[in-house]
C-alpha cells in the first residue's frame, strides 16, 4: 500500500506544477494585452491631438484670408509656438488662390481660397510619428 500512496504524491505534484505553469501564461498574456491597449489608446489620444493642431491651421489660415485682406501665403507654425497638449506639434499651412468670373457677383469675381493645414509630431519611420491632415475650401 506504501507504493501507491507515493505514486499519487507524485501525481499531485505534477498537477501542481501544470496549473502554475497555466496560470503563469495566463498572467502573461493578460499583461501583454493590457500594455498593448494603452499603447494604442495612447496613439489614438495623439492622433486626435494631432488633428486637432490641424484643425488650428485651418483657423490661423481662414483668419489670414476673411479679416487680413486675402492674403494667401503658404505658412509654418513651429513646434513649441501653440500652448497645453498642441505644444509638441508643427503645422505647414499653404493656400492657393484661385480667382473665378461670376457674373451674378457685385464685382464679377469670386476667388477661390484652397487651404491645406499639416501637423506633425514625432519622427518619420518611427512609432510615435503622428500626421493629420486637413483642407477647406474657402469662397470671397
Amino acid at each position: 500500500m506504501s507504493g501507491l500512496r507515493t505514486i499519487q504524491r507524485g501525481f499531485s505534484l505534477a498537477s501542481a506544477i501544470f496549473l502554475l505553469v497555466v496560470i503563469a501564461a495566463l498572467g502573461t498574456f493578460a499583461v501583454t494585452l493590457s500594455t498593448t491597449q494603452q499603447q494604442s489608446s495612447a496613439l489614438d489620444v495623439t492622433g486626435v491631438r494631432a488633428y486637432q493642431a490641424a484643425l488650428a491651421g485651418i483657423e490661423w489660415g481662414a483668419y489670414q484670408v476673411l479679416q487680413n485682406g486675402g492674403a494667401c501665403a503658404p505658412h509654418t507654425i513651429a513646434a513649441g509656438t501653440l500652448g497645453g497638449t498642441l505644444s509638441g506639434f508643427s503645422i505647414n499651412i499653404t493656400c492657393t488662390a484661385n480667382p473665378y468670373n461670376e457674373a451674378s457677383t457685385v464685382s464679377g469675381t469670386v476667388t477661390v481660397y484652397d487651404l491645406t493645414s499639416t501637423a506633425n509630431q514625432g519622427a518619420v519611420g518611427t512609432a510615435n510619428y503622428v500626421e493629420r491632415q486637413v483642407s477647406v475650401s474657402i469662397a470671397r
